[in-house]
């Protein structure tokens, strides 16, 4: 989601010159950029899967609870930069999280949900319950 702000420096060139356009912005951006990453649910025969588009995080960074049918996907990351030269040090961390709750329909099998998280894409698998499967036609005899 982005927002729109307005601002009104009472002399921008003397702000831009000092910090630089590109600067401010980097310096007001959220570590991890969009902060709510991009989502695919896919339904087919055997379950759900949910792709989640999280390039930049490690396995570690991710937590998946569910409770209650509701799945909550959320990630932090801690970004450190550290630059030293002679006359200078600088320091700068950054933080970024995110969050999403899904509510899961009654037919996913909650005790089978699996997860893998590669080439940053982390793939949530939710399998149906048996007895929430397409079944195929079947013709019925009469007697």
């Amino acid at each position: 989601m982005s927002t729109l702000v307005k601002t009104h420096f009472a002399n921008p060139k003397l702000y831009n010159g000092f910090f630089g356009k590109e600067a401010l912005n980097e310096f007001f951006a959220p570590a991890y950029a969009g902060s709510i990453p991009a989502v695919n649910v896919v339904e087919s025969k055997e379950g759900f899967r949910i792709e989640v588009a999280a390039p930049g995080l490690q396995k570690s960074d991710f937590k998946l609870n569910l409770e209650k049918n509701q799945l909550t996907i959320s990630a932090q990351k801690e970004q450190k930069e550290e630059e030293t030269t002679e006359k200078y040090s600088r320091r700068e961390f950054r933080y970024g999280s995110f969050q999403r709750t899904f509510n899961l329909p009654n037919s996913v099998n909650g005790e089978k949900i699996a997860a893998t998280y590669a080439d940053g894409i982390l793939n949530i698998e939710l399998p149906k319950r048996e007895e929430a499967k397409e079944k195929p036609l079947r013709e019925i005899e009469i007697a």
